[in-house]
């Protein structure tokens, strides 16, 4: 299996975060088990049908090409044969400046995009390249960005990278204040453009860094982790550890797991 990222071209690069490819390797027709990670940013997936098919939890067939919002409940995606699948990574407050609905609409959930756009599916399935199929994907964006004339939600954008760049430790009643925004004014912010609230947030942020630091091996035990992100304990680490990626620390360290930034593949 191969898992590649590539970076948006220079028109998207304030909306997409980077493509990426996720295909086997041309040879195991056997099924593959992803495991979706909480990483704070909604996407695209487009997945040819006729190299594999992705299927949720109770086997059924997800559309082609979705959109998702926020990953936060653990869960289990099956791909079926030799398989090619193409996503796109956005910025965690682009949803409703993009597609121009709530984003907690689509918090834990998708929608079928061949039903409102066939005319991009039917392009992406044409394309016969990896990177063809990149332009296509880049080429609606950009289109889509000119013709409603789109603009990022300043104060949403700012939220959420003083709270990414703190690693989730940034204290949110001086977020407010910098904002002059209430409580509640900043829950609805990021429940219209996040799909979460800003702490719930703040915690995904701080599990992809103890994530980061336990695959980079940045640790001589577990405490050090729960320490350098801001964990109360060990046991609060490992607790909220397990409640995005579904599996504990230590489970990771003994498995065969790899991760890619959005999946745990077995």
């Amino acid at each position: 299996m191969e898992y590649r990222e590539i970076p948006p071209p220079r028109q998207l690069k304030q909306w997409v975060r980077y493509f990426w490819v996720l295909e086997s390797d041309g040879v195991n027709n056997s099924s593959q088990l992803l495991s979706p990670l909480a990483d704070g940013c909604p996407g695209i997936i487009f997945q040819h049908s006729s190299k594999g098919h992705f299927y949720d939890p109770l086997k059924e067939k997800l559309p082609e090409i979705f959109l998702y919002g926020q990953t936060i409940k653990p869960s289990e995606l099956y791909l079926k044969g030799q398989f090619k699948t193409i996503g796109v990574c956005f910025y965690p407050s682009m949803l409703k400046s993009l597609f121009q609905f709530d984003a907690h609409e689509l918090t834990d959930s998708c929608i079928d995009l061949s039903l409102h756009l066939c005319h991009l599916k039917e392009a992406l399935l044409n394309s016969l390249s990896t990177v063809g199929q990149i332009e296509v994907l880049s080429a609606h964006l950009q289109s889509l960005l000119r013709k409603e004339n789109l603009i990022v939600d300043g104060v949403a954008e700012y939220a959420v990278r003083r709270i990414a760049e703190s690693n989730g430790s940034m204290p949110l009643r001086t977020l407010q204040k910098e904002l002059q925004l209430s409580e509640r004014g900043l829950e609805r912010k990021f429940e219209q453009h996040v799909g979460i609230s800003p702490k719930l947030f703040s915690r995904v942020c701080r599990f992809q860094a103890s994530l980061i630091q336990l695959r980079n091996n940045n640790f001589d035990n577990l405490s050090d982790i729960a320490f350098d992100n801001g964990y109360a304990d060990q046991s609060h680490f490992i607790r909220a550890f397990k409640e995005f990626a579904g599996f504990s620390p230590l489970q990771f360290q003994k498995s065969k797991r790899k991760l890619t930034s959005n999946f745990s593949v077995v």
